[in-house]
Order: C-alpha cells, then sequence, then structure tokens
C-alpha cells in the first residue's frame, strides 16, 4: 500500500488528492492496496479518493451483513462531512454500494461497480471444506484472476489465514449467506443512479452474463469490457480500468 492508514474516530481509512470524492469499497478478502491504481491515478485528476477499512470482521455476527455494512458507510460518509459521494465498489464492495445507493440515494451522485455481488452469490464463501490445504486455498486465489501470476504469495497467504481463523470464517459464511438474502433483483429497475459497469471477460466468480444483468436492470448504466481479465479487474488491469472509469466520469460530468 503506496498510502498511509489515517485512525480517526471509529473509522481506518486511506486518502489522497482534493475534489469530489470518490469512495472506494472493497471486497470480501480484497485488502485496500487492491486499489492502489485506482487511487495514485485519480488523486491527480481533481478528485479526494478515500478508501474505508470496511468491518468485514469487527462487528457481531447479527450485523454481519450487508444491509449493516451500507449503515456502517453512510455514517462514514457523514462522519467526513461529505453530501454527495461517487462509490467504487468490487465484488462484496459493490453490493455495499448498491444497497446504500438503494438506502440513501440523495447521497450517492454516481455509482461503479466490478465483478460485483448482488444478483448472483453462489461462488461467494463457499469452498472452504479443505481450508487448512493451502494449495487448494492457493488454487482458489488464483481463480479468481485471468492471469494466476496475480494471486501472490502475500494475496494467498492472506486468504489462507483468513478463512483458518474460525471467527473469520464463521463471519464469511454469514456475509455469503447475507449476500444472497439481500439479492437486489427486484431493487435494482428502481433505482436511477449513472451507474458504469466494468467487468471482466473471464470472470468466473461473478461471470460476465451477471454483468449483463445489471445492465439491463438498472434504468441508467453503462457496460463496458475488459478482455482477458477475472474478477479484480482495477488489479489485473488497471491501466484499462482508469481510462474507462475517467472517460465515463467526464461523459457523465463528475
Amino acid at each position: 500500500m503506496t498510502h498511509r492508514l489515517k485512525k480517526e474516530g471509529n473509522y481506518n481509512y486511506i486518502e489522497a488528492g482534493e475534489g469530489t470524492p470518490i469512495i472506494v469499497l472493497h471486497g470480501l478478502m480484497g485488502g485496500l492496496s487492491n486499489f492502489d491504481s485506482v487511487i495514485n491515478f485519480f488523486s491527480k485528476k481533481g478528485y479526494q479518493v478515500i478508501i474505508p477499512e470496511l468491518p468485514i470482521y469487527a462487528m457481531s455476527l447479527l450485523k454481519t451483513n450487508v444491509k449493516s455494512f451500507a449503515t456502517y458507510l453512510n455514517e462514514f460518509i457523514k462522519f467526513k462531512g461529505f453530501d454527495n459521494v461517487i462509490l467504487l465498489g468490487n465484488s462484496l464492495g459493490g453490493h455495499i454500494g448498491l444497497y446504500h445507493t438503494k438506502l440513501y440515494t440523495e447521497k450517492v451522485k454516481a455509482l461503479i461497480i466490478t465483478g460485483s455481488s448482488g444478483l448472483y452469490e453462489s461462488a461467494m464463501g463457499g469452498g472452504y471444506t479443505k481450508r487448512s490445504d493451502y494449495e487448494v486455498i492457493k488454487k482458489k486465489a488464483q481463480e479468481v484472476f485471468y492471469d494466476p501470476k496475480i494471486a501472490t504469495k502475500e494475496i494467498v497467504d492472506e486468504v489462507y489465514a483468513t478463512v483458518n481463523d474460525r471467527n473469520k470464517l464463521i463471519k464469511t459464511l454469514a456475509i455469503a449467506k447475507s449476500a444472497i438474502r439481500h439479492n437486489m433483483a427486484k431493487d435494482l429497475p428502481k433505482m436511477y443512479t449513472p451507474t458504469c459497469i466494468i467487468w471482466g471477460k473471464n470472470d468466473n466468480v461473478t461471470p460476465p452474463e451477471v454483468a449483463e444483468e445489471f445492465h439491463e436492470l438498472l434504468p441508467d448504466s453503462d457496460l463496458f469490457w475488459i478482455d482477458k481479465c477475472g474478477h479484480a479487474a482495477m488489479m489485473e488491469h488497471p491501466d484499462e480500468f482508469n481510462i474507462i472509469m475517467e472517460k465515463w466520469l467526464t461523459k457523465r460530468g463528475f
């Protein structure tokens, strides 16, 4: 991670740049560093980029769900004194962004989702029966990407540690159930927030048809594909991801 973590109140976050706030929402096993290229690029383009650490494993089991994380995000936005923000979310972070936008529409001027959950959750939180087998976890981590080399030893080690921590594993499974419970298919047609959908053509976790369904259901959305790309486009093709997002923000006047 190229930026220092700030600790203020109940929040840990990194931020850089000045201008329109972009709040970045990480995934279930995604670190803040996954968005290094986003913060480095957009903080020099007239945006204030903020990446909060979501309390995925810090809340009580009863509050370990998509709705609670969306409420937490709203409290963070109020804490920072923002009236109107752009949200960018990957995987679970996309789902939290969508759910937050449903609850607090007036707070969100635009939404960018990539590999988002919210419609299709079958791959989320499952397959950890052999969690003590490092090679099995390594293979699962590699399957997230088109190019398995993106799953560095550091990333694999982090996933391995998470799934072998009993408390974290229980919460991971609780989040997976919550993601299914908070399916957004019925909500999306009523959500008119401008939405940019950036998707890897080779995403195995949330396959391309999920992106097409998001695009179909969201009334004001644009869909962009990145070839030879898996579930985390901003990591696997950072330059292409940033260019797509910047062009869309410019075109939409954000």
